[in-house]
């Protein structure tokens, strides 16, 4: 499912919560929210934020470091990678 840079997690959805909120936050990044080298809100921000507990708040930033979108600096926190410019598929 797509979630958007201004969506919710809600419990009742039919994905689990840390992964409804690494779609928001990848939406986040790709709207430009946070800059490139820049650190996005730490863990116990982004956990009061959205109503989750530090544990998922974690494993929805390792999503998207797996995707390398994000990367941690130990001690630092957590920054936007550089993106790429996205390829628009050839029309055919």
């Amino acid at each position: 499912m797509e979630y958007g840079p201004d969506d919710q997690v809600e419990r009742d959805a039919p994905e689990a919560p840390f992964e409804q909120l690494a779609g928001i936050l990848r939406a986040r990044v790709k709207r430009g929210d946070w800059k490139p080298n820049r650190a996005i809100p730490g863990e116990n921000a982004l956990a009061d934020e959205y109503g989750l507990s530090r544990p998922t708040v974690r494993r929805s930033i390792a999503v998207l470091t797996e995707e390398g979108l994000v990367y941690a600096l130990p001690g630092r926190g957590t920054y936007v990678a550089k993106q790429e410019p996205e390829e628009s598929a050839p029309s055919e």
